[in-house]
Protein backbone atom coordinates (compact mmCIF):
# COMPACT_ATOMS: atom_id res chain seq x y z
CA UNK A 1 0.00 0.00 0.00
CA UNK A 2 1.35 3.52 -0.86
CA UNK A 3 2.17 5.96 1.82
CA UNK A 4 -0.04 8.68 2.40
CA UNK A 5 1.52 12.14 2.24
CA UNK A 6 0.87 14.55 4.92
CA UNK A 7 -1.48 16.66 2.75
CA UNK A 8 -3.70 13.61 2.02
CA UNK A 9 -3.28 12.27 5.43
CA UNK A 10 -4.55 15.56 7.40
CA UNK A 11 -7.07 16.68 3.89
CA UNK A 12 -5.36 19.66 3.61
CA UNK A 13 -3.66 21.64 0.98
CA UNK A 14 0.06 22.73 0.73
CA UNK A 15 -1.00 26.58 2.05
CA UNK A 16 -2.67 24.67 5.30
CA UNK A 17 0.34 21.84 5.72
CA UNK A 18 2.61 25.11 5.31
CA UNK A 19 0.87 26.76 8.18
CA UNK A 20 0.73 23.67 10.25
CA UNK A 21 4.50 22.94 10.18
CA UNK A 22 5.15 26.15 11.10
CA UNK A 23 3.09 26.28 13.78
CA UNK A 24 1.61 28.97 12.98
CA UNK A 25 -2.49 29.75 14.34
CA UNK A 26 -4.87 30.04 11.45
CA UNK A 27 -8.89 29.22 10.98
CA UNK A 28 -9.97 27.74 7.61
CA UNK A 29 -13.21 28.88 5.82
CA UNK A 30 -14.76 26.96 3.75
CA UNK A 31 -18.10 27.30 0.98
CA UNK A 32 -18.98 26.27 -1.89
CA UNK A 33 -17.65 28.30 -4.77
CA UNK A 34 -20.12 29.28 -7.10
CA UNK A 35 -18.35 28.87 -10.74
CA UNK A 36 -20.71 31.65 -12.76
CA UNK A 37 -19.62 34.23 -9.74
CA UNK A 38 -17.62 36.97 -11.76
CA UNK A 39 -15.13 37.32 -9.01
CA UNK A 40 -13.32 35.00 -6.79
CA UNK A 41 -12.39 37.25 -4.33
CA UNK A 42 -15.80 39.26 -3.69
CA UNK A 43 -17.45 35.71 -3.78
CA UNK A 44 -15.29 34.85 -0.84
CA UNK A 45 -15.81 38.08 1.15
CA UNK A 46 -19.63 37.55 0.23
CA UNK A 47 -19.58 33.75 1.38
CA UNK A 48 -18.10 34.22 4.47
CA UNK A 49 -19.25 37.47 5.63
CA UNK A 50 -16.18 39.50 6.04
CA UNK A 51 -15.14 42.69 4.73
CA UNK A 52 -13.78 42.99 1.29
CA UNK A 53 -11.03 44.96 2.50
CA UNK A 54 -9.86 42.44 4.84
CA UNK A 55 -9.95 39.40 2.24
CA UNK A 56 -6.89 39.53 0.09
CA UNK A 57 -6.18 37.82 -3.61
CA UNK A 58 -3.13 36.23 -4.46
CA UNK A 59 -2.01 37.61 -8.17
CA UNK A 60 1.00 36.82 -9.62
CA UNK A 61 3.07 39.22 -12.08
CA UNK A 62 5.89 39.22 -14.22
CA UNK A 63 8.08 42.20 -13.31
CA UNK A 64 10.87 42.79 -15.99
CA UNK A 65 10.96 38.62 -16.90
CA UNK A 66 10.97 37.45 -13.28
CA UNK A 67 7.31 36.24 -11.38
CA UNK A 68 6.15 37.72 -8.20
CA UNK A 69 3.43 37.68 -6.06
CA UNK A 70 1.23 40.13 -5.48
CA UNK A 71 -1.50 39.77 -1.88
CA UNK A 72 -3.83 42.79 -2.85
CA UNK A 73 -7.52 43.41 -1.00
CA UNK A 74 -10.37 42.07 -3.06
CA UNK A 75 -12.02 45.02 -2.77
CA UNK A 76 -9.51 47.20 -5.00
CA UNK A 77 -6.92 46.51 -7.46
CA UNK A 78 -3.31 46.06 -8.25
CA UNK A 79 -0.72 48.95 -8.99
CA UNK A 80 1.23 47.09 -11.22
CA UNK A 81 3.69 50.43 -11.38
CA UNK A 82 3.74 50.27 -7.79
CA UNK A 83 4.43 45.91 -7.62
CA UNK A 84 7.45 46.65 -10.01
CA UNK A 85 8.84 49.41 -7.57
CA UNK A 86 7.94 47.40 -4.54
CA UNK A 87 10.83 44.91 -5.99
CA UNK A 88 12.86 47.38 -7.91
CA UNK A 89 11.67 46.43 -11.00
CA UNK A 90 10.95 48.98 -14.16
CA UNK A 91 7.86 47.24 -15.31
CA UNK A 92 5.18 44.72 -14.52
CA UNK A 93 2.20 42.98 -16.35
CA UNK A 94 0.37 40.33 -15.54
CA UNK A 95 1.49 36.69 -15.64
CA UNK A 96 -0.09 34.54 -17.79
CA UNK A 97 -2.45 32.57 -16.16
CA UNK A 98 -0.86 28.96 -17.24
CA UNK A 99 2.56 29.77 -16.28
CA UNK A 100 0.69 31.11 -12.50
CA UNK A 101 -0.56 28.05 -12.45
CA UNK A 102 2.21 25.64 -13.47
CA UNK A 103 4.61 27.76 -10.90
CA UNK A 104 2.71 27.68 -8.12
CA UNK A 105 1.26 24.89 -8.02
CA UNK A 106 -2.47 26.22 -7.74
CA UNK A 107 -5.43 26.81 -10.35
CA UNK A 108 -6.68 30.20 -11.20
CA UNK A 109 -9.10 31.39 -8.10
CA UNK A 110 -7.37 29.16 -5.69
CA UNK A 111 -3.64 30.28 -5.80
CA UNK A 112 -2.26 31.09 -2.73
CA UNK A 113 0.65 32.79 -1.21
CA UNK A 114 1.62 29.95 1.21
CA UNK A 115 2.61 26.32 0.16
CA UNK A 116 3.72 27.07 -3.74
CA UNK A 117 5.13 24.36 -5.80
CA UNK A 118 8.54 27.57 -6.26
CA UNK A 119 8.21 30.49 -3.94
CA UNK A 120 8.24 33.42 -5.05
CA UNK A 121 9.44 37.06 -3.87
CA UNK A 122 6.10 38.19 -2.50
CA UNK A 123 4.35 41.75 -1.74
CA UNK A 124 1.95 42.16 0.72
CA UNK A 125 -0.01 45.04 0.43
CA UNK A 126 0.52 47.44 3.22
CA UNK A 127 -3.11 47.96 4.15
CA UNK A 128 -2.81 44.67 5.64
CA UNK A 129 -0.95 46.00 8.99
CA UNK A 130 -4.81 47.76 9.64
CA UNK A 131 -6.22 44.48 10.79
CA UNK A 132 -5.87 42.03 13.27
CA UNK A 133 -6.31 38.80 10.59
CA UNK A 134 -6.71 38.33 6.75
CA UNK A 135 -8.04 35.88 4.45
CA UNK A 136 -6.41 35.12 1.79
CA UNK A 137 -7.02 31.36 -0.35
CA UNK A 138 -5.94 28.33 1.08
CA UNK A 139 -5.13 26.61 -2.44
CA UNK A 140 -8.30 25.78 -4.08
CA UNK A 141 -11.77 27.88 -4.89
CA UNK A 142 -14.27 28.02 -2.11
CA UNK A 143 -11.13 27.72 0.50
CA UNK A 144 -9.99 30.30 2.63
CA UNK A 145 -7.58 30.63 5.63
CA UNK A 146 -7.35 33.77 7.98
CA UNK A 147 -4.34 34.61 9.95
CA UNK A 148 -2.55 37.49 11.27
CA UNK A 149 -0.65 39.62 8.35
CA UNK A 150 2.48 39.24 10.33
CA UNK A 151 2.22 35.60 9.95
CA UNK A 152 1.75 36.14 6.73
CA UNK A 153 4.76 38.59 6.00
CA UNK A 154 6.93 35.98 7.97
CA UNK A 155 6.18 32.59 6.13
CA UNK A 156 6.54 34.56 2.61
CA UNK A 157 9.55 36.46 3.42
CA UNK A 158 6.81 39.37 1.89
CA UNK A 159 7.76 42.95 1.35
CA UNK A 160 4.97 44.86 2.67
CA UNK A 161 4.26 48.01 0.50
CA UNK A 162 0.84 50.16 -1.09
CA UNK A 163 0.73 48.04 -4.09
CA UNK A 164 -3.09 48.22 -4.02
CA UNK A 165 -5.55 50.78 -5.20
CA UNK A 166 -9.11 51.41 -3.96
Amino acid sequence: MAKKSKKQQSGGTPATVALTEAGTAFTVHAYEHDPSHPSYGEEAAEAMGVSPERVFKTLVADVDGSLVVAVVPVAGSLDLKALAAAVGGKRAAMADPGLAERTTGYVRGGISPLGQRKRLPTVLDASAEGHETICVSAGRRGLEVELAPKDLASLTSAVLAPIGRA
